[in-house]
């Protein structure tokens, strides 16, 4: 047990510079809502998508069929 709690001892070292250096990890409000922002890659993949209905069966499993009347490219 000796190796364990040397182990356990120098994760715990470590674990407290990176806290020195970044700050502890609940500095947020956990209440709060993620903020997030798409980019242009982001919008032209739901651009995508919408080309696609979202269907389900009998097992309950979803899978994508595309519209019809939209081209494959």
């Amino acid at each position: 047990m000796a190796g364990h709690r040397s182990f356990m001892d120098m994760l715990m070292r470590q674990t407290d510079k990176l806290q020195r250096l970044f700050g502890p990890a609940d500095r947020d409000d956990p209440g709060s809502p993620v903020v997030h922002r798409h980019d242009s890659y982001e919008d032209a993949s739901d651009k995508q998508l919408l080309d696609f209905d979202i269907e389900s069966d009998s097992r309950g499993h979803h899978y994508a069929v595309r519209k019809s009347g939209k081209p494959w490219n």
